[in-house]
């Protein structure tokens, strides 16, 4: 799969994961039912940091600036900006081509490396971030909420 490809594909689906959510919302406050967020909420919450992951593997592959890859990170938190970002990617043609890293470029630093191996493993890469998220979580869980609930 392509940068571009991959890129639109989050771009889309997080913007219709903003549907869910803002639906379930409406939902909830107008006193129909509390499950859309939920639903709608959780949904929304792992393609949103999938578009996340997405964009930093993207822009460090394809020598973004660091600019871009921050906007593209702050386009995620906007309702909808997603699509109109991707839009200008595709326009800027930072989106275009194979993958740079590792295929046509050496990594110059650790992170870059890292970014290498996801793309040349992606599925190992989701095993070991779905296993590294799953610790985090059960951490979090063990420790509790951040203010004590009464």
């Amino acid at each position: 799969m392509t940068p571009k490809k991959l890129f639109s594909l989050f771009a889309f689906a997080e913007a219709v994961t903003w549907t869910l959510l803002i639906a379930g919302m409406i939902l909830k406050y107008t006193g129909v039912t509390e499950v859309g967020v939920r639903i709608g909420g959780s949904i929304h919450g792992f393609v949103f940091l999938a578009y996340c992951v997405v964009t930093v593997l993207v822009g460090t592959s394809q020598r973004w600036k660091l600019g871009r890859t921050l906007l593209g990170l702050v386009s995620a938190v906007v309702p909808y900006a997603t699509i109109p970002f991707e839009i200008n990617a595709n326009k800027a043609g930072v989106l275009d081509g194979d993958w740079e890293l590792p295929h046509n470029r050496q990594a110059r630093n650790w992170f870059e490396r890292l970014c290498g191996w996801a793309i040349t493993h992606p599925f190992l890469a989701v095993l070991v971030g779905f296993v590294g998220v799953a610790i985090l979580f059960t951490v979090l869980l063990i420790l509790g909420p951040p203010i004590p609930q009464n």
